[in-house]
């Protein structure tokens, strides 16, 4: 299964205490997830803050090393998780509810979070 991840999504094990790779495996993983170029351009801004976003920030651009990063046409970072989930034709993880309304209305399934820490996948 090919999924791409949203910022947000590699901010999980730090804000929302997910083992990230365990669930994307429990949920059928097994192949290298899929981070679009503006979404490790965002985490690269929010890690020079202070704070919680900054250190989670810090532990999702560490997790890219298990990312296949893409070039996109998008410079946003949601319109370019879009843009890569149309094309790899898998779901999209993420936690934002703006970009989850926009995927589903797009048909593309997503993985976000359920219950306190674990994730579960969304077709409609």
């Amino acid at each position: 299964m090919t999924l791409v991840l949203d910022t947000n999504a590699l901010m999980m094990p730090v804000e929302c205490d997910v083992r990230l790779f365990d669930e994307l495996d429990r949920l059928g993983g097994g192949q290298t997830p899929l981070v679009p170029r503006p979404v490790e351009r965002e985490l690269e801004a929010l890690a020079d803050g202070g704070g919680e976003p900054a250190c989670a920030a810090r532990v999702g651009l560490d997790l890219l090393e298990r990312c296949e990063r893409r070039d996109t046409e998008a410079e946003y970072a949601d319109d370019a998780v879009l843009e890569l989930a149309r094309r790899a034709g898998g779901p999209a993880v993420t936690n934002d509810r703006p970009l989850r309304d926009r995927l589903l209305d797009a048909d593309i399934p997503v993985i976000g979070l359920r219950e306190k820490n674990k994730l579960a996948l969304t077709q409609s």
